[in-house]
């Protein structure tokens, strides 16, 4: 099959692999129709080089139709599915609790990681990704969300990440009617999780430097500011000069300023691979300007919530802010079925609510992929969101 592989920072190329094979009775091989490019994939291309081996089949974000399965999968040939990011069981004490992602059967325990993460380096477990033409699918009986015929597939694709990604961020914000809301960076879960504030009756604002996402938050009724100096202090005479009731963090670890850490993610990759990888465990890797922005904008007593993914062991926290302003810190990889039930109606609601009939501006083949990870890391050619079609 063809296949979308990682071979070194900022340089991925599709190649020709072998088929995924069945491995366990509760297997299921699917013929991927839809797999989405996610801000995440860029912490590969750029930060996370040191625990990826060149050829690693990388991508988290797909769907398709199950070509092949085994005798406890619970799915058939034809059945059409999303494959939610994270493997988890489903029947062990963590999957249990609707803590899917910290699955006490696929732990990476080398590294001290939660759940297996479908192609994101050795810290999840090193599994062959979905940016491919197939995709071996285990614990099949739990993990796939099986999916009606009829709908196109970027109604459901992004209930594999995104979706519930920003749903949970929002849920963790704590924010209901009336309150206040800021989401510091429109990318997909940003544009998300500032959709679901105001489905939710929130107010939102938002921070983003590229002015065709602000474009994008606004027609969801959501007031957007460009990453300026003064932007918190703008956001805060909306609130009365408290802050925001929550404050989301939908960067990560690539955000801009933070000129050390910059300086520091760009040495990871430079050095030998046992060498990058004990200055990711150990050092302060991440560029927090976002973070950081968050705690000061938030109101005192408010909740700052972390959607954006992070990485460095020892990235420096204020902690006497966090402390003086009694502000609620959440975070975490979402927990992508716990949150099925609420979305799966919005997805097939035919008012298309949360927009997902808008968010994709580049539909693509395989084949266009390594051009599309430099457009996307960029920023060009107004690109908020790629999907990748496998059969093109």
């Amino acid at each position: 099959m063809r296949a979308l592989t990682w071979q070194g920072k900022r340089k991925v190329s599709v190649e020709t692999v072998p088929d995924p094979a069945l491995r366990e009775p509760d297997d299921v091989i699917i013929e991927v129709t839809s797999t989405a490019i996610c801000g995440s994939d860029l912490h590969l291309y750029e930060v996370l080089g040191p625990f990826m081996n060149a050829g690693d089949i990388i991508g988290h974000e797909p769907m398709g139709r199950v070509i092949e399965a085994g005798p406890d999968a619970g799915l058939t040939v034809g059945d059409r599915v999303v494959v939610p990011f994270t493997i988890s069981c489903g029947s062990c004490w963590m999957c249990g609790r609707g803590l899917t992602t910290q699955c006490e059967r696929t732990q990476v325990r080398e590294y001290g990681s939660g759940a297996a993460l479908y192609g994101y380096s050795r810290l999840y477990g090193s599994v062959p990704g979905g940016q491919a033409e197939y995709l071996r699918v285990p614990f099949a009986g739990f993990n796939p969300i099986r999916v009606g015929p009829d709908l196109p597939d970027h109604r459901y694709l992004f209930l594999s990440d995104i979706l519930p990604t920003a749903w949970q961020g929002v849920q963790y914000a704590g924010i209901g009617p009336g309150d206040t809301l800021t989401v510091y960076g429109l990318g997909p879960v940003g544009q998300f999780a500032a959709r679901i504030g105001v489905h939710l009756g929130a107010q939102v604002t938002a921070i983003d430097p590229v002015p065709e996402r602000r474009a994008l938050a606004e027609r969801y009724g959501v007031q957007t500011f460009d990453l300026t100096d003064d932007v918190n202090e703008r956001i805060r005479d909306l609130t009365a000069g408290r802050g925001p009731d929550a404050v989301i963090d939908a960067v990560g670890m690539e955000a801009h300023g933070s000129p050390a850490a910059k300086l520091a993610q760009q040495t990871v990759g430079l050095l030998p691979d046992p060498v990058g990888r004990k200055l990711m465990e150990t050092g302060g890797v991440d560029r927090v300007a976002a973070l950081h922005g968050a705690i000061d904008l938030v109101r005192r007593g408010g909740t700052v919530s972390l959607s954006g993914v992070y990485g460095g062991q020892a990235s420096p926290m204020p902690m006497l802010t966090l402390f003086d302003k009694q502000i609620q810190l959440r975070m975490g990889q979402c927990n992508v079925k716990a949150w099925v039930e609420d979305l799966l109606p919005l997805v097939e609601d035919p008012d298309d609510p949360l927009g997902t009939e808008d968010l994709v501006t580049h539909r693509l083949p395989l084949d266009d992929a390594p051009d599309a990870y430099e457009m996307f890391q960029k920023k060009t050619d107004g690109c908020i969101k790629v999907v990748l079609d496998p059969r093109l």
